[in-house]
């Protein structure tokens, strides 16, 4: 099996901000314009579909929700995972999982996962829509399932899945001003990938990799 080299993606330089491009307008992240987006989406391509393969493994689908929380601003629900985790450990990451037999559908899974991971009850979440199959250089094939959520929800978190729960704001996330592009060289090989790095107070959370690459394919399905 191949292995991605240790390495601190903190501390990987960046060599481009896209603080260029135009962030998606606050009037377009509320619940009903997210809403009115999904009910007539726009003819548009994701920029991030595949990233360089890391391991070698059975391809297996997976679901993750990429959940809006209807505060007066938006947020996105993020969780952070288990050091322990063999895949990805300790990454920031959406709610979610690999798809299985008895779900009826990529929806059922995040669904499903959310529940399992942060107590996330399926009353309290809107579905909306998907976005395009991402597939992580761990050979997930990862659906986005992008919902509204409640703001007066409690999450119960299983500890053995997440370490936390946290929301960033979607209006952070939506800006390109925020996303940085890191670059990787092992052995000949160059591997890139996004950050959006956010200050929740005093801890960092440092959005990146797969995580960061669904959220700028939802940057540019809100832009096109």
């Amino acid at each position: 099996m191949s292995k991605l080299p240790v390495f601190d993606p903190q501390q990987v330089p960046v060599f481009r901000v896209d603080d260029h491009l135009g962030a998606v307008p606050a009037h377009h992240l509320t619940p009903e314009a997210l809403q009115a987006r999904f009910a007539h989406p726009p003819l548009w391509q994701p920029e991030l579909v595949r990233e360089r393969k890391f391991m070698d493994r059975s391809p297996a689908q997976a679901a993750v929700l990429l959940g809006v929380v209807m505060r007066d601003e938006p947020t996105v629900l993020l969780t952070q995972r288990p050091a322990h985790m063999t895949t990805h450990p300790g990454q920031i990451a959406f709610a979610g999982g690999k798809c299985d037999e008895g779900d009826v559908d990529v929806v059922a899974t995040a669904l499903r996962e959310a529940q399992e991971e942060v107590g996330l009850d399926a009353h309290h979440v809107q579905v909306l829509g998907t976005l395009p199959e991402y597939i992580t250089g761990s050979a997930f094939h990862v659906t986005p399932v992008v919902a509204l959520i409640s703001p007066n929800v409690t999450l119960r978190l299983n500890a053995h899945e997440v370490t936390a729960a946290f929301e960033v704001p979607l209006a952070f996330l939506m800006n390109p001003a925020h996303h940085r592009w890191h670059r990787h060289v092992h052995e000949g090989q160059s591997r890139e990938w996004l950050s959006m790095p956010y200050q929740d107070g005093e801890q960092l959370r440092f959005v990146w990799g797969a995580t960061a690459g669904m959220l700028r394919n939802f940057y540019r399905f809100l832009r096109a």
